[in-house]
């Protein structure tokens, strides 16, 4: 009996004196651009960085730069002559900005936090089928993605459970997500059997499993709902609008909507004698409303998209 093993293609060979990126194109059978298409999407490609970039320039340059430049370029500044960080240093001297940037960092981590651990428990006990009433919970978790109860009802909840002008109001509603139950559930489900059975026969609880066994497993994917809660949380202020009434517990997100987009005055409620132009503090409330989103999102595009595929592709 004769058998055909298959052979991986090695490396396509390059022909001398020509550049790697035309000997490919010539391999894979497709003809190299000339000079004027690779010009014009050069050209495109900076027209679009540069129509990205501008905003975020524009906004930073405002909230470094004084009065009179400001007056000089009409509101908005592209590159400051003097820059100085008078506006930061007005909004972290212990005034209402600095209390909201701390009620957003506490919310937003003890919201991740209970966020992961939620969902981690509810998408195990929807995992296994010999739970009790999983089916139906699935089916209502499965609803909620669908129907929303509206938002006079959910006030109306909130009010009832006693969290009208509490923290806990800005982390209940959203503490848990059907889709992200409905991923993690996925990935649970993709674990062998035969591990759960290995650990039950060893003694393990149902906890001691989910914590030590699942978890672990599925650290990516709840690295992913812990990234995606976070900016959720980070983000959001109608939460805030309805069910806050004290300004002392606003978070930076309705600091930034009271003081930016209503263009309420930023100085009456700055300690000291020397107030920077109003301009350079809303800017710079902008930036630090920002500056974290900027830097957690492009982590969260890789990893989501990667936890996404890995708990809803089943093998």
């Amino acid at each position: 009996m004769v058998t055909s093993t298959k052979r991986r293609p090695g490396p396509a060979k390059l022909l001398p004196g020509s550049s790697r990126a035309h000997q490919l194109r010539t391999i894979n059978g497709a003809a190299a651009p000339n000079l004027a298409v690779r010009g014009l999407k050069g050209v495109v490609l900076l027209i679009s960085c540069a129509l990205v970039i501008a905003p975020f320039l524009a906004v930073i340059s405002t909230s470094l730069a004084d009065q009179a430049q400001i007056a000089e370029a009409g509101g908005y500044v592209l590159w400051p002559q003097n820059p100085s960080l008078d506006a930061y240093r007005a909004i972290f001297s212990g005034g209402v900005v600095t209390r909201a940037t701390l009620v957003s960092i506490g919310v937003t981590l003890v919201g991740s936090g209970l966020s992961v651990v939620v969902v981690a428990f509810l998408a195990y006990s929807l995992s296994r089928p010999g739970s009790w009433g999983h089916r139906p919970i699935l089916l209502l978790v499965l609803f909620t993605m669908l129907f929303n109860a509206g938002m006079i009802p959910n006030y109306l909840l909130i009010k009832q459970l006693g969290l009208i002008d509490s923290y806990w109001s800005l982390i209940l509603p959203t503490l848990v997500s059907a889709f992200q139950v409905v991923i993690v559930r996925a990935f649970f489900l993709e674990v062998p059997q035969e591990i759960i059975d290995a650990a039950r026969i060893d003694g393990a609880s149902e906890l001691q499993i989910l914590v030590r066994i699942m978890m672990p497993l599925s650290r990516a994917v709840l690295a992913v709902v812990a990234l995606f809660n976070a900016v959720s949380y980070w983000s959001a202020f109608f939460n805030a609008v309805l069910y806050i009434n004290s300004t002392e517990k606003w978070p930076l997100q309705l600091v930034l909507r009271t003081y930016v987009i209503d263009n309420t005055a930023v100085g009456a409620d700055l300690p000291g004698e020397v107030v920077p132009p109003q301009q350079s503090l809303q800017m710079a409330i902008l930036v630090v409303s920002l500056v974290p989103i900027c830097l957690v999102y492009p982590f969260l595009q890789k990893h989501f998209a990667k936890g996404v595929v890995v708990g809803a592709v089943k093998g």
